[in-house]
């Protein structure tokens, strides 16, 4: 399975946002139907609705004109969708079997140095709950707050639901805005309390490291979406550098909207803003140090601070 395919249908299984129905009031009993049903939620939440997709919009409507079959309506809206929404949108077809989903569990252990190291893989909460997912890290952060720095392992993270992944280090993190979703109308922050409570716990309840430990990120060219929003957590704070390759470029946000055939429209709706105020969207976040030996070169800057 293809980088993209992988990331549209995870984030199709866990999103950070409510599903609407909007969609299903529309008649989509025509491929042409169809089509002007999909065009409608494009036009109103697309990040890239605007300018071009205008002009664009009635061309795909002239072709729906003369379709008589649903494999071009699909056809049509999947183009439509490449163009108003990029690479991170999709028509995503029903999913009937979500055991394959390969899913692996967080990790937590020290190394030598007294150095704490965290793998968090992508999530979707299909093959191991949230609980576990968040416990495992978070539980061994909370018995290692004398750590002499930690590595966050965010390589291969290729999304998922970020919610228990940013709960998992919420030690790590501080309190208040972590990132901002910006979308064509707003800009939506997320706290760490709203991100917390949103996994079940109490942010009261989790005690936090020390401001200057040091902190070291993990990423390469397999982290993207939800991976990337959770390193973006951590971007702009003075304790942190990340190592690695640049990630894979799904920096944004995205909202689905199910179709009366089962089929769903997975829609970028905004893109994610870092504290630093820096936008990101479509391109890959670059490292701070890029390097082939992430894992040795992190063990040795938080060594040497």
């Amino acid at each position: 399975m293809s980088m993209r395919k992988l990331f549209l249908r995870i984030l199709l299984l866990t999103l950070p946002f409510a599903i609407s129905a909007c969609g299903l009031f529309d008649d989509q009993s025509t491929p042409y139907g169809y089509v002007k049903s999909s065009f409608r939620i494009i036009d109103e939440h697309a990040l890239y609705a605007n300018g071009d997709w205008i002009i664009e919009r009635e061309s795909y409507l002239s072709e729906a004109k003369s379709i008589d079959n649903f494999d071009d309506a699909h056809r049509i809206v999947k183009s439509a969708l490449a163009f108003a929404g990029r690479k991170h949108s999709a028509l995503v077809a029903p999913v009937t079997d979500t055991t394959a989903y390969e899913e692996l569990p967080s990790e937590a252990y020290m190394l030598e140095g007294g150095i704490a190291y965290l793998k968090l893989p992508a999530h979707q909460g299909v093959k191991v709950s949230d609980s576990i997912y968040i416990h495992t890290v978070l539980d061994f952060l909370q018995s290692h707050l004398d750590a002499a720095g930690v590595i966050v392992d965010l390589r291969d993270n290729h999304g998922g639901n970020m919610y228990p992944m940013i709960t998992a280090v919420a030690p790590l993190l501080p309190e208040g805005t972590l990132l901002s979703f910006k979308t064509r109308k707003r800009t939506s922050p997320i706290t760490l309390d709203y991100v917390v409570r949103s996994s079940g716990l109490n942010l009261a309840e989790i005690s936090k490291f020390p401001d200057n430990t040091p902190i070291a990120i993990l990423i390469n060219d397999w982290t993207g979406s939800s991976g990337e929003a959770t390193l973006l957590c951590f971007r702009g704070l003075e304790n942190t550098r990340t190592f690695g390759i640049p990630t894979a470029g799904y920096a944004s946000a995205n909202q689905s909207f199910p179709m009366a055939d089962g089929y769903t429209l997975l829609i970028t709706i905004g893109c994610d803003v870092a504290r630093t105020g820096e936008v990101f969207c479509d391109d890959p976040i670059a490292p701070d140090v890029e390097t082939k030996t992430p894992l040795e070169d992190a063990v040795a800057w938080i060594k040497s601070q």
